[in-house]
């Protein structure tokens, strides 16, 4: 099991190396489903990052991105999450989500290329990212569901 502060100090140090590195990162996909405490229900379709290279990697240098997709982050233990967008060209909404679904907490708006750490207020197995607004459009918060084979 790796710590939040060794994936921390991987994000900070390694990824600007692997970014760079001529090998592209390649992700898996699957669809998730965001469900409303009003029962509202959301589709998304999302690239998969759970391997070290898919997590430091993640949605750096993309420049564009659809509203009905994203990128779940599986990150393998429940703990407090921490991101930053350094190298991420596009505003985000990150949703933290819980083992057993549930959305503890959401960062909305997260600005392009910052370097302020942005973290979960609970233990969280994912974060799901995003583009910034859809959280808001949509009316998602925290305490609503997402439904995916990853969270029991």
């Amino acid at each position: 099991m790796i710590s939040r502060l060794v994936i921390l100090f991987l994000f900070l140090v390694a990824a600007p190396v692997l970014a760079d590195s001529s090998t592209p990162v390649t992700f898996g996909h699957s669809d998730i489903t965001i469900v409303t405490i009003g029962g509202k229900t959301f589709r998304f379709a999302v690239e998969i990052a759970e391997t070290q290279e898919q997590l430091h990697q993640g949605l750096m240098f993309r420049e564009t991105m659809a509203d009905d997709t994203g990128m779940l982050f599986l990150l393998g233990t429940e703990e407090v999450a921490s991101f930053w967008m350094r190298n991420t060209f596009l505003p985000l909404d990150m949703i933290f989500i819980a083992r057993d679904g549930h959305i503890t907490n959401i960062h909305r708006n997260a600005p392009p290329g910052s370097t302020a750490i942005i973290s979960s207020t609970a233990p969280v197995i994912a974060v799901l990212e995003v583009n910034a607004g859809i959280t808001g459009r949509l009316g998602i918060h925290g305490g609503d569901k997402v439904l995916h084979p990853a969270f029991r």
